[in-house]
C-alpha cells in the first residue's frame, strides 16, 4: 500500500484525477524485461495483458477472460478487478469529467480510443512515467546481439522483403512506411535475438523508403561487425537518436500503423509531415508461410511432439509412485526439450496445474500455490518451444486415476469441438467467428462455454501469439492458405478443475478448397474420452491423427516408451 500513496502524490503533483498503467513496454511486446514489469510493481499481477487505473480513492485492475481468476488471486486485496471487454474505464468514470494521464511512449492512439471511448474523461500526456518516479531499479539493457537466420530457415532474402514493401509504398505514392513493430522488423530484416525469455524477435524501428532505402533503430551495441556487413543497404542508426532523426523529416507522406505507433512518434511526425494512417501490410503478409517456414515448422513440431511425449509417457509412469508436484513436472518437461539440438527456450512460461489450479485459465505455479499430483484428479499442460526453425504451443489434459464421469463428459464435449474445428469446412469467405461457433456448440449444448479465444496466430521462430488471424467470437480476419493457428477449446470449473486440448494446424490447400492440417504431434488421453459421445466421424479422425502420432514419433522413443506409445495411440 506504500507504494500506492507515493503514487497518489504524484497523482496531487501533477493535478491528475488518475493514471492509466499498461503492461507493455514502448515496443508493445507480449513478454517484457522484468525491469520494465511497471503493471507488476504497482499491482503484483503477473500476466501477460491487463492495465490498472489508478484513481485518488480507487483502484481498478483490467484484465480479460483468461485472468480473471489469477487477477483476484494476485490484485484482489487491493483493486478491483474488471473483466474486459464487458467493462472498459468509460463505463467506470461514466460522465465523470476526469483528469487521466498516460505515458504516450506506451499508449496508441488506437487503445486510447477504445478504452475513453464515449466517457467525458480528458486525457493528458506526461512524458516521464509516474510508476519509474516511484520504483527505483537498474533500466539498462541486456547485451545479447541479434543475430542473421540462416536463408535455408527463413525461406526468402531481406533484401527482397524490403523490395516487396518498397514496392507497395510508392505503388501508394507514399515517401515512407515507419515500421514500429519488432515483430515486423524480425521478419523484414531476418534477424532474431535472444533479448526475452520467450520471443527471439529483436528490439527496434524502421523507416523504409519508396526507393528500398532502410533505416533501421535500434541499440547498436546488439549488432556486431559480422552482422553489419550481412545487413547490405540497411543505414543502422542508434535508437537514441530516432527522436532527432524522426524531427528532420519534413514534408513527407508517412505511413504509421496506429495499432502499433505509440502516440509520442505519431506526435513527433505529425509536426511537419502528412500521416496516413494505414495497417502495417508486413502483418498480413508473414501470416502466410512460405515453402521454406511450412516444411521446418512441421520439423519443430515432429521434435516437440516427441519431447512431450517422452514427458507424458514418464508422466503417467511415475505419479503415483513418486511425489510430483506441478513445478518439478514443468521442469522435467523442459529437460526433455533441452535434449533437443535446436531447442532455443520455451514460447510462453509453461502451464502445469493440478485440481483447482488447472482451472486458472494461465497459470503459473510458485513456490505458494504449489500442489502435488494427485490419484483421482486431473493435470493440465499448456507449454511451447522456440526452435530455429519453428514455434510450438501445446496443451494436453491427463487423466491421474480420474473416476469422474462428470469430467469425462466434458473433456469429451472439449474433444468434439476440437475435432469439429480440425474437420472444419471453409467456404470462400470463412473467417475467425465462423470457426469459433463449432468448437463451442458441444459445451453449449450443456450451458458450458470458456472464456477465452479458440485460436490465436502463431508465428514463424517469432511471437508464439501472432496474428492478425485468430479464431474467436469477434474475428472477422479471413483464414488464406499457409497461415497457422491453434485448436484449443476447454472448461474451467472455478476451484475444481481445467480442461484444454490444443494442437497448431495449418491452412492447406486440398483439391482446390483450404482445411485445416494438424501439425502437434502428441497423445490425446483416451482415459478421459466418453466413446458414446463421439459419432463415426469424431472416432475416425482420432484413430487418424493417433495413428499419424505413432508413425512419426515411434522412431524417436526407446523400447519401453515405443510400448506406451503404441497403447496411447491405439484406435478406440
Amino acid at each position: 500500500m506504500e507504494k500506492i500513496k507515493k503514487f497518489r502524490k504524484l497523482l496531487s503533483k501533477h493535478k491528475l484525477d488518475g493514471y492509466i498503467v499498461p503492461k507493455n513496454d514502448e515496443y508493445f511486446e507480449e513478454y517484457i524485461c522484468q525491469n520494465k514489469e511497471r503493471l507488476k510493481f504497482i499491482t503484483n499481477f503477473s500476466g501477460s495483458y491487463g492495465f490498472a487505473l489508478i484513481l485518488k480513492k480507487k483502484l481498478f485492475l483490467f484484465v480479460d477472460g483468461r485472468y480473471s481468476l489469477q487477477a483476484k488471486i494476485q490484485s484482489g486485496k487491493l483493486f478491483n478487478i474488471v473483466t474486459i471487454p464487458k467493462k472498459y474505464p468509460a463505463d467506470i468514470l461514466e460522465n465523470k469529467n476526469f483528469v487521466i494521464g498516460f505515458d504516450p511512449k506506451l499508449y496508441t492512439e488506437s487503445m486510447l480510443a477504445r478504452l475513453f471511448k464515449g466517457s467525458k474523461t480528458r486525457l493528458i500526456s506526461i512524458n516521464d512515467n509516474l510508476v519509474d518516479k516511484i520504483w527505483k531499479r537498474n533500466l539498462k539493457s541486456n547485451s545479447r546481439k541479434f543475430y542473421k537466420l540462416k536463408d535455408s530457415d527463413s525461406g526468402q532474402k531481406s533484401q527482397k522483403k524490403i523490395k516487396l514493401i518498397s514496392k507497395l509504398i510508392d505503388k501508394k505514392n507514399i515517401d515512407y512506411q515507419f515500421i514500429t513493430s519488432s515483430e515486423n522488423i524480425s521478419w523484414l530484416l531476418n534477424l532474431r535475438s535472444e533479448n526475452s525469455e520467450f520471443t527471439p524477435i529483436i528490439e527496434g524501428y524502421a523507416l523504409i523508403s519508396k526507393n528500398s532505402k532502410l533505416y533501421f533503430f535500434c541499440e547498436k551495441k546488439k549488432i556486431n561487425n559480422n552482422l553489419k556487413k550481412k545487413l547490405k543497404n540497411v543505414l543502422i542508426i542508434d535508437v537514441k537518436h530516432i527522436n532527432k532523426f524522426l524531427k528532420k523529416l519534413e514534408n513527407k507522406k508517412i505511413q504509421i500503423d496506429t495499432n502499433s505507433c505509440s502516440i509520442f512518434f505519431q506526435r513527433l511526425i505529425n509536426k511537419n509531415n502528412n500521416i496516413i494512417s494505414k495497417k502495417d501490410p508486413i502483418y498480413f503478409i508473414k501470416s502466410i508461410k512460405n515453402k521454406t517456414e511450412i516444411k521446418n515448422i512441421v520439423k519443430s513440431h515432429e521434435y516437440d511432439g516427441a519431447a512431450l511425449t517422452k514427458f507424458l509417457i514418464w508422466l503417467k509412469k511415475n505419479y503415483k509412485n513418486k511425489k510430483i508436484s506441478e513445478i518439478d513436472a514443468e521442469q522435467k518437461l523442459l529437460k526433455f526439450r533441452k535434449k533437443i539440438k535446436t531447442f532455443k527456450s520455451l514460447s510462453f512460461p509453461t502451464i502445469s496445474g493440478t485440481g483447482p489450479n488447472s482451472a486458472i485459465i494461465h497459470y503459473k505455479a510458485s513456490k505458494k500455490s504449489n500442489r502435488i499430483l494427485k490419484k483421482g484428479e486431473i493435470y493440465l499442460v499448456d507449454s511451447g518451444g522456440q526452435y530455429s526453425f519453428g514455434t510450438t504451443d501445446v496443451t494436453r489434459t491427463i487423466s491421474l486415476g480420474n473416476k469422474q464421469n462428470k469430467i469425462k463428459d466434458i473433456f469429451t464435449r472439449v474433444l468434439k469441438g476440437h475435432i469439429a474445428v480440425s474437420n472444419f469446412k471453409f467456404q470462400k469467405n470463412t473467417c475467425g467467428s465462423d470457426i469459433d461457433f463449432v468448437a463451442r456448440k458441444y459445451l453449449k449444448e450443456k450451458g458450458l462455454d470458456y472464456a477465452h479465444g479458440t485460436g490465436h496466430g502463431v508465428g514463424y521462430f517469432s511471437n508464439v501469439h501472432e496474428g492478425p488471424q485468430s479464431i474467436s467470437k469477434g474475428s472477422k480476419q479471413k483464414f488464406y492458405e499457409g497461415m497457422v493457428t491453434s485448436n484449443e477449446p476447454g472448461f474451467y470449473k472455478d476451484g475444481e478443475f481445467g480442461i484444454r486440448i490444443e494442437n497448431l494446424v495449418l491452412v492447406k490447400k486440398i483439391n482446390k478448397s483450404n482445411k485445416f492440417e494438424t501439425l502437434t504431434l502428441a497423445p490425446i488421453d483416451k482415459a478421459l474420452i466418453e466413446k458414446k459421445l463421439l459419432n463415426d466421424k469424431e472416432i475416425k479422425w482420432l484413430n487418424k491423427y493417433h495413428s499419424k502420432v505413432y508413425d512419426i514419433l515411434k522412431k524417436h522413443m526407446n523400447k519401453s516408451e515405443k510400448i506406451n506409445l503404441k497403447n496411447s495411440c491405439s484406435n478406440i
